[in-house]
């Protein structure tokens, strides 16, 4: 942008709109609908079919860093207020101070303007009040100590209480020759189809409430390979020691790396630029191309009008009920090292003020606690590690931010990714699905002012 509409590196202004374009592109058709069907939201509830053609969005922008974002005309998928609020507050920390090397952000006061189907107009990014960073991120490559896991299913009569009967054999196993790494191995229960062994359906295609088919996964994270070596054979046992009816047993161990974060001066910073640049130098070449893609595969999914025009809800959530947040809000998480976050974004945009009521960083905390639990099967590891696990309690924060032009809440939970991406034991490394599982809180939100 600055190289073609001919900006310079201190008009911050224009850098910070320039900038929010590039931050709502970043993860394609994120922004056009993918990540965003949700089935039984009544809010985000898109057929299937809208799916299969999503279009990747491109920008719009003028001299004068007016921006405007837009899919293709006939595509599926949806574009709208909430997508864009949804990308606009992914993985970001501070909506005020939101870093980048050019600019230093102030997203509070964005807003998103529909224009047509296709076509949303977002304004009011601007610089904050420290224009720029003085020093540019580095990333170096750290040891992040040795990981073993393990995974083993059972089903029918009582598959449960096998599982907690092999997470316990597991762990009692490793003790007795690596003393004292107990509290380094997460367990998980995993199951419902994953051994295509039972009917988990019944006629009306809702699923059964016993389970008859469960998979214990056990993740540990030690500081030498010998343990994590140690992990996998004392899994394998489980085929001749272990509980009866195992099977599928799957074992592995690996290196960890972790990225350390530095800060370098610009000037030490070397940048060198290159480019390629590939065109159709004439309309045989366009036809031979459009011959690959042909434009009737693009246009022949398309949503119903209906689901084009999704906008948020025009009237307040109910208040005095037990319902779940899902009902008046929506959100998405992002992940930053091990720091996540979370955003809160009403379908009433004034319901945000009674949504500040609840959403307190206490509420928040007692939300995400079950992250920091060693094992489903046997809270006593937890009591007995208590110290460990009141540290890793208050190491946990908890930031709210308020966004004023998309009426939303940023909520930042510093500490809570066991280590990060990098080398956390859980299933889920990055904390997505962190943003349902606050969803599904049940709230009783107090009645409008």
């Amino acid at each position: 942008m600055v190289y073609e509409l001919g900006w310079n590196w201190d008009e911050y202004e224009l850098l910070a709109q320039g900038s929010l374009a590039g931050h709502l592109l970043e993860c394609g058709c994120q922004l056009t609908g993918g990540y965003f069907m949700h089935p039984g939201d009544e809010h985000r509830d898109l057929s299937l079919s809208c799916l299969l053609n999503l279009s990747l969005p491109f920008a719009e922008v003028t001299f004068d860093g007016k921006v405007s974002i837009a899919k293709a005309e006939g595509s599926g998928g949806v574009l709208n207020f909430s997508t864009c609020a949804e990308q606009m507050l992914y993985e970001v920390g501070d909506p005020g101070a939101y870093i980048t090397p050019d600019v230093i952000i102030d997203f509070r006061d964005v807003t998103f303007q529909t224009v047509t189907n296709n076509k949303i107009i977002c304004s009011g990014a601007k610089p904050s009040s420290i224009l720029a960073p003085e020093k540019l991120l580095v990333l170096a490559p750290k040891d992040g100590g040795w990981k073993g896991w393990g995974e083993i299913s059972y089903g029918g009569h009582a598959c449960t209480r096998r599982a907690e009967a092999a997470d316990y054999l597991v762990r009692s196993w490793m003790e007795e020759v690596c003393p004292g790494v107990a509290d380094r191995i997460f367990s998980y229960a995993i199951g419902l189809d994953s051994l295509k062994a039972n009917n988990t359906t019944t006629p009306g295609n809702v699923l059964q409430t016993d389970v008859v088919d469960i998979r214990l996964r056990m993740d540990g994270l030690f500081e030498i390979e010998e343990q994590a070596i140690q992990l996998t054979k004392e899994f394998i046992a489980l085929y001749t020691n272990g509980p009866a009816g195992g099977g599928g047993i799957s074992t592995g161990h690996k290196r960890e790396i972790i990225l350390e974060k530095g800060f370098v001066k610009r000037e030490d910073v070397l940048v060198h630029i290159s480019g390629k640049r590939n065109y159709i130098r004439n309309s045989d070449d366009w036809r031979k191309a459009s011959e690959k893609t042909p434009m009737n595969r693009i246009m022949s999914t398309s949503c119903s009008a209906q689901e084009e025009e999704m906008k948020c809800s025009s009237c307040p959530a109910p208040s005095g009920q037990r319902i779940p947040l899902y009902r008046v809000a929506h959100s998405r998480a992002g992940d930053k090292g091990n720091d996540m976050n979370f955003s809160v974004i009403p379908h009433f945009g004034e319901d945000i003020n009674r949504l500040k009521l609840i959403i307190t960083p206490e509420w928040v905390k007692s939300v995400v606690s079950p992250l920091l639990k060693v094992s489903l099967f046997h809270p006593d590891l937890d009591a007995t590690n208590m110290n460990m696990r009141r540290d890793r309690e208050e190491d946990v924060k908890v930031e709210i931010y308020e966004v004023r032009g998309v009426c939303s809440l940023n909520v930042v939970v510093r500490n809570i990714l066991d280590g990060g991406v990098n080398q956390s034991r859980r299933i889920d490394r990055h904390g997505k699905t962190i943003s349902d599982l606050v969803l599904s809180q049940i709230v009783v939100l107090p009645p409008p002012q």
